[in-house]
């Protein structure tokens, strides 16, 4: 395939994203997890982000739409306090690390997110907002692993860290057997 070829869409959520040292902590409470359960479909910790919105597919033209609205968005608004805060399970499936701190503010914030994105005349699916970190998911037939390393980190309480930056995200449409891998479109600091 060229690789100049541009994708007639992108899947686009909107995010927050740790700093390296919050991962890094969180990876070191992992280790055993890792080590007892290497067939489970690890995320990548470069990818470990906190979604704010998912806008699902779009065409590269449309997410470029919503640079400036963001920008400013960041722009009049203070960086959240958050830490990352024990762990939990999805359907079974889909293992996260939860979030603490400023939550009411990130909660403000993610409908601020969303009523800038309708704004912008994008529909998306609006979900109510979780936040959390999701570390991994479960071969199918697998009901186990996913507790088992819950239950190894259920008490894990990382350093508090600022949000300090606002993130467009986008990863390819279509999925491969590879990881999906994401990469920011832009992203921009809050205000201070």
């Amino acid at each position: 395939m060229n690789d100049q070829t541009h994708p007639a869409a992108i899947r686009v959520f909107i995010a927050l994203a740790p700093p390296d040292h919050a991962k890094d902590e969180l990876v070191r409470a992992l280790r055993s997890g890792y080590a007892a359960h290497p067939d489970v479909r690890w995320n990548r910790v470069e990818d470990w982000h906190i979604t704010l919105a998912f806008l699902g597919e779009l065409p590269p033209a449309t997410a470029r739409l919503l640079r400036a609205p963001l920008a400013a968005l960041a722009s009049d608004r203070p960086p959240l306090g958050l830490a990352l805060r024990g762990s939990g399970v999805f359907d079974d499936r889909v293992l996260w690390s939860g979030i603490d701190g400023d939550l009411d503010e990130l909660h403000l914030l993610a409908a601020d997110v969303r009523a800038l994105v309708k704004a912008s005349g994008i529909t998306f699916e609006e979900r109510p907002l979780r936040p959390h970190l999701t570390l991994a998911r479960a071969r199918r037939g697998d009901r186990t692993s996913m507790t088992d390393i819950a239950r190894t980190i259920a008490g894990f309480s990382g350093a508090p860290w600022p949000a300090a930056r606002l993130h467009l995200v986008g990863s390819s449409a279509v999925r491969g057997r590879g990881p999906v891998h994401y990469r920011d479109i832009e992203s921009w600091a809050f205000a201070g």
